[in-house]
C-alpha cells in the first residue's frame, strides 16, 4: 500500500500525456495499419479486409521502386554529408578559436529555420538556369569562371536527390555540430595528457582515445538524421514540387491519397515508412535501455 501511495501521485500526473500518447500516436499508427489492408481504394466504399495484398502489390509499381530510390540516395547523402560537416566543425571548434560562440550561433542558426523555408530558399539557389538565364549557385559559378561546374541540381536525372541533400546538410550539420562538441568536451583532458605523456602523437590521441568515446554520439546522430531523411516531405516539395524526379516515400504517400484519393494505398506507403524509422529507432532504443541497466 505504502509503495502505491508513492508512485500513485506521478502516474496521476502523467496519465493526460500517457491517454493523449496512446489515442494520437499509437492509436493513429493502429489505424493506419488497419486501413492500409483493406481495399478502400476510393473515399466512398468500406473496404473489406485483404491482409498484405496492398504491401505486396505496392512493389509491382515503379513509381515505388523509383521513389524507394530516391530516399535511399537522398538519405545516404543527408547522413554521410552532416555526419561529416558537423564532426568537422566541432573539430575546429574543439581546438579553441577567438570568437566559438558567435561561430556556434551561426552554424546552429539554420536549424531553427523550418524546412519549408529552407526549401524556398534553396530552390532558388539551386536554380537549373545556365548562360543567361542563371540565376543562385550557377550565376555565382559563371561569374567566377566557373562556367564548366553548372549543373541541373534537383533536376538532374541520375544525381538530382544528391543536390537535394544538399539544403538538409546545411540546415542540420549545426545540431551535429553541437552534438559532436559535447562528445568532444566530454572527454577528460587527463586522459588525453596521459597518451601525450606515454608517446602518442595527436593523431594518435584523437585516433585511440577521442574518436572511440564518440561512438555513442555518432550513432544518436546518426539515428536522428536516419529517421529524419527517412520522412522527408516538406523540404522535398518545397525546392521541387511533387514530381516524379525528386519522389520520395512521403511525397508518394500525399500523390496517394490526396491526389489520386487512394486511402489504402497511402496508408500502406506510409506504413511502409513507419517500419523504416522504426528499423533505425528501435535497435537504438534497446541499445540505450542496455547500457542503462549496465551502468
Amino acid at each position: 500500500m505504502t509503495r502505491v501511495r508513492r508512485w500513485l501521485p506521478g502516474l496521476l500526473l502523467v496519465a493526460p500525456s500517457i491517454a493523449a500518447i496512446a489515442v494520437f500516436v499509437y492509436g493513429m499508427l493502429g489505424w493506419n495499419f488497419r486501413l492500409a489492408m483493406t481495399d478502400k481504394h476510393d473515399e466512398i466504399s468500406e473496404g473489406s479486409f485483404v491482409g498484405l495484398e496492398n504491401f505486396i502489390g505496392l512493389w509491382d509499381q515503379q513509381r515505388w521502386h523509383l521513389s524507394v530510390n530516391h530516399a535511399i540516395v537522398f538519405t545516404a547523402v543527408f547522413v554521410g554529408g552532416a555526419l561529416v560537416l558537423g564532426w568537422l566543425l566541432a573539430f575546429l571548434m574543439e581546438k579553441g578559436i577567438r570568437g566559438e560562440g558567435t561561430f556556434r550561433a551561426i552554424y546552429l542558426f539554420p536549424m531553427a529555420i523550418s524546412f519549408v523555408a529552407t526549401g524556398v530558399v534553396w530552390r532558388w539557389l539551386m536554380n537549373s538556369g545556365t548562360g543567361e538565364r542563371a540565376v543562385g549557385l550557377n550565376r555565382l559559378l559563371d561569374g567566377l569562371g566557373l562556367e564548366f561546374l553548372q549543373w541541373q541540381w534537383f533536376r538532374d536525372p541520375d544525381w538530382g536527390m544528391a543536390a537535394m541533400a544538399v539544403p538538409a546538410i546545411w540546415q542540420m550539420s549545426g545540431y551535429v555540430m553541437a552534438l559532436f562538441l559535447a562528445g568532444f568536451r566530454g572527454v577528460p583532458e587527463e586522459l588525453r595528457e596521459a597518451a601525450r605523456v606515454d608517446g602518442c602523437t595527436e593523431w594518435d590521441v584523437y585516433r585511440r582515445i577521442v574518436l572511440p568515446m564518440l561512438r555513442p554520439v555518432t550513432l544518436s546522430a546518426l539515428i536522428i538524421l536516419g529517421h529524419i531523411s527517412l520522412k522527408a516531405f516538406d523540404l522535398i516539395v518545397a525546392v521541387s514540387g511533387k514530381q516524379i524526379i525528386t519522389d520520395v516515400p512521403a511525397v508518394f504517400m500525399w500523390v496517394a491519397v490526396f491526389d489520386s484519393h487512394d486511402p489504402a494505398k497511402g496508408a500502406t506507403i506510409a506504413a511502409y515508412i513507419v517500419i523504416a524509422v522504426s528499423v533505425f529507432v528501435i535497435p537504438y532504443l534497446v541499445w540505450s535501455l542496455r547500457k542503462e541497466r549496465r551502468s
